[in-house]
């Protein structure tokens, strides 16, 4: 007897293997969408300092953030400067000779103190703030990367358990506004370090965050793009590739679910744990801002689970799917054949009949068209989903249009050139 199997086991014995690869790369894309998305958020937002500044240079707008920075820093010019001490001083001579006089200590120290406050908002609702702001920003990045990577110096730096802000230049800035406009007392104040520092977060497990940024940055730029080719090689293997469109876009829109989920649990989190600081009050706009770019990313993937979804329910053998498809077709094709009716030279017919030869591969080259309009510059956005998909979906009506076109009645010749008859 022979050992040699049947071509029909063959082939059945690969599309079982081909069935079991497809499940294994669905499965595993659909474990890793979420960690892949969330570290290629980390490693484009926090490693590229260009794109961080970008994203939360906004916050300087934010009157939370402005409010907490304009508090930190009258409260240590004020602290160090005892404006009740000092007028008494000036006009001690004054008071003695008329006691009623010290009356009005209070309401001119008040006055003193709301023009050091006036003076700091104004310089942190200024442009020359703006680019104060965008410079920290930058050392502030720069910093986060020395601090995952194990070095503690910077405007941001890890003390202790501590990760915090260095105000220091904001306060030399607003002390020399007060002085150009008289108000020397506070040129040179001995304010205290503590001061000048604001507690960003509590920070006890930055150790570990140094091990999983060491282990998981270099895999966080490919992480997203293997997890997409994962979701291909299990399309193109399966032998039902419309059902498997609905599965993929499923898995999609769950994980963008599941991304949203976890930046609502994140942001709760990240505003208790700041509820205790000075930063506590702008805590969560910040969470916000960071995290546009994340946000936007699970918007865009929930958008394109939905239309795999309804990508596959429509190409698929289902009922509704099918009567669905059959009427566009349909309708597209004969606009195509009345449209070449009426052109005269036949250029349309033409182009149809090539259309038609080719349209399997043609419909491909639209679909990997419109996926890199969608993410040309890494950008993504809804916006941007939605005109691609317009892309895609415009030019394949076009070519089952030209299809229909391909298939219209040849033009009859006219009467007197037709070939005469015999009586």
């Amino acid at each position: 007897m022979s050992n040699v199997e049947s071509p029909a086991t063959q082939s059945r014995e690969s599309a079982r293997w081909r069935a079991i690869t497809a499940v294994i790369c669905v499965v595993l894309a659909a474990l890793l969408t979420t960690p892949a998305a969330i570290a290629y958020w980390g490693q484009r937002t926090l490693n590229d300092t260009q794109r961080y500044v970008d994203t939360v240079g906004p916050l300087v707008n934010s009157p939370e953030v402005q409010d907490v920075i304009a508090t930190r820093v009258t409260d240590a010019i004020e602290q160090q400067v005892d404006i009740d001490a000092i007028i008494k001083r000036v006009f001690s001579g004054v008071i003695t000779d008329r006691p009623r006089l010290e009356q009005l200590v209070g309401p001119i120290s008040a006055a003193v103190n709301g023009m050091i406050e006036r003076q700091v908002r104004e310089f942190i609702a200024s442009d020359e703030f703006a680019d104060l702001w965008t410079r920290a920003n930058t050392r502030a990045q720069q910093a986060l990367q020395r601090i995952l990577k194990g070095e503690d110096s910077g405007a941001v730096s890890l003390q202790g358990d501590q990760i915090v802000l260095d105000v220091n230049e904001v306060i030399a800035q607003v002390e020399q506004r007060l002085v150009d406009r008289g108000l020397t007392i506070v040129q040179r104040l001995p304010i205290p370090q503590t001061d000048r520092q604001i507690v960003l977060m509590e920070a006890p497990q930055v150790k570990q965050l140094r091990t999983i940024y060491a282990f998981a940055n270099p895999m966080a730029r490919w992480l997203l793009p293997f997890v997409g080719l994962l979701f291909l090689l299990a399309f193109v293997l399966a032998r039902r590739r419309a059902r498997m469109a609905v599965v993929i876009g499923i898995v999609i829109a769950a994980n963008a679910l599941l991304v949203a989920l976890l930046v609502g649990i994140g942001r709760q989190l990240f505003v208790n744990e700041l509820a205790g600081t000075a930063f506590g009050p702008a805590s969560a706009v910040f969470y916000s801002t960071l995290l546009a770019f994340l946000k936007r990313g699970h918007q865009v993937l929930f958008g394109i689970g939905l239309v795999m979804i309804l990508a596959g329910w429509f190409a698929g053998s289902n009922r509704y799917g099918t009567a669905v498809r059959g009427t566009v077709t349909e309708g597209l094709e004969s606009a195509g054949r009345r449209i070449g009716s009426a052109q005269s030279g036949g250029q349309l017919s033409t182009a149809g009949r090539w259309v038609a030869a080719n349209i399997g591969w043609l419909r491909v080259v639209v679909v990997v068209l419109g996926t890199v309009i969608l993410l040309w510059g890494v950008d993504v956005s809804l916006g941007r989903l939605w005109w691609s998909l317009a892309f895609v979906v415009v030019l394949l009506a076009a070519a089952q249009a030209l299809i229909g076109a391909s298939e219209s009645p040849k033009a009859q010749p006219p009467l007197d050139a037709q070939p005469a008859t015999g009586s």
